[in-house]
């Protein structure tokens, strides 16, 4: 599935299943928990703190769903062709990263 199509997708379960949009700023607060999550995961599963029992069934994967869902639903409520907008940043950082990395001391 490709972004533009997330992103109808998104809307259709929201038409279908929710009352409406949480409002941009509750959505930018619900990305941040969601974000949070991933990093607890990634912190105790492939960081230095060590992974508690509860958390070593939590799924990576449907977490970092969670944050694509909120972004694709504030790409949706802020007019925001979130394809587009992927491919011209894709584009840029190939243009301007080409190089960059190669030369990197830090990554040899």
């Amino acid at each position: 599935m490709n972004i533009e199509n997330a992103q109808l997708a998104v809307d259709n379960w929201i038409k279908e299943h929710g009352v409406r949009y949480f409002n941009e700023l509750t959505n930018m607060a619900q990305l941040t928990e969601e974000v949070g999550e991933v990093a607890r995961i990634i912190a105790r599963r492939y960081g230095e703190q060590s992974e508690k029992e509860s958390d070593k069934n939590k799924d990576l994967g449907e977490e970092l769903a969670d944050v694509m869902f909120v972004v694709l639903c504030l790409a949706n409520q802020t007019g925001i062709d979130l394809q587009q907008a992927f491919d011209k940043k894709l584009d840029l950082k190939t243009k301007r990263d080409h190089d960059r990395h190669h030369s990197n001391k830090k990554l040899k």
